[in-house]
């Protein structure tokens, strides 16, 4: 995805507000061998694209003086109850320096495997989005996870994804994180005890007689 920002000569709390009253949204770019620069964007502009996924989780390309430069959206400040960005902030992407970044996980299958299928099972979302190491070039805008092989009583590791070329799972110290897992129907954990519950009272009611 591509946008455009403008060099912020003012800076400051004073200049921001002023520059939000204006339409537009205070912002700074950093990283790799270039100083920190501040910009400004159109806060219009920037709120439609922040709806998108695609902006958040892939490499954009930032037009800033007449050239172009690849870069990261790092963090969004919104406003606490209006619909109002406050400050955004990107980072600048080199192409032979791996990075380290969320990406969005779309999950497919589902309906078809045999723990939803055969078993009425749910399946439990753990986690939404996987953080991943990879050279800019090989960064996915998503990951498919296919659970069309679930079946009851299992879950879905990382380890058992498959990860596109060049990309590497970042699990913070956990050895092999749930990805999804399967539930059991609520049914199904009620009716056990009532069928064993049953002699119970048979046997109760016969010692009543003697």
């Amino acid at each position: 995805m591509k946008f455009v920002a403008f060099e912020r000569a003012k800076q400051g709390t004073g200049a921001s507000r002023r520059l939000r009253i204006t339409g537009r949204t205070p912002g700074i770019v950093y990283g790799g061998t270039a100083e920190p620069t501040a910009i400004e964007l159109d806060h219009n502009a920037l709120w439609h694209a922040i709806k998108k996924e695609a902006f958040h989780a892939s490499i954009l390309d930032m037009e800033l003086n007449g050239s172009e430069s690849k870069v990261l959206l790092r963090n969004v400040q919104m406003h606490p109850f209006k619909q109002l960005i406050l400050h955004v902030d990107f980072q600048r992407v080199e192409a032979n320096t791996k990075l380290q970044m969320k990406v969005p996980l779309h999950f497919s299958g589902e309906e078809s495997s045999p723990a939803v299928k055969l078993d009425a099972c749910l399946i439990n979302h753990i986690v939404n989005e996987l953080e991943v190491a990879c050279l800019p070039a090989d960064l996915p805008e998503f990951i498919n996870v296919d659970l069309s092989n679930l079946k009851k009583g299992t879950s879905l590791h990382v380890n058992d994804m498959v990860l596109p070329k060049g990309v590497t799972a970042v699990t913070r110290g956990k050895e092999n994180p749930v990805i999804v897992s399967v539930v059991t129907p609520v049914a199904e954990v009620i009716e056990a005890p009532a069928a064993d519950a049953a002699p119970a009272k048979g046997k109760a009611a016969a010692k009543t007689k003697k």
